[in-house]
């Protein structure tokens, strides 16, 4: 199966079904910048490490919690964020991609 490109993951936030090949970071990703908060963060409770973390902090701000939000920034190692949380979802989405 082909590998979903930065390019086909912005894409498929307008159409269902999803990729196929998401791994669960990226659904929650996906589904955090849809504006299904309750999806994205009942997938991402699930999830260890780092980028999952990141993930956690990012839906945190997006509801507004910050004070959430900056436990699980550092818990992933990573400052608060500043800019929009849109902006955000996608430079963490474009990073798991990337690599």
């Amino acid at each position: 199966m082909a590998r979903t490109t930065e390019q086909d993951f912005i894409a498929s936030l307008d159409r269902e079904p999803a990729p196929a090949d998401l791994p669960p970071t990226l659904q929650s990703i996906r589904h955090g910048l849809r504006g299904e908060w309750e999806q994205a963060h009942g997938i991402v409770q699930g999830l260890d490490g780092a980028d999952a973390a990141w993930i956690h902090a990012w839906l945190h701000r997006i509801e507004g919690d910050l004070d959430n939000a900056g436990y699980w920034y550092r818990r992933a190692g990573r400052s608060l964020a500043s800019g929009g949380t849109g902006e955000e979802g996608r430079l963490i989405a474009a990073e798991l991609l990337s690599r």
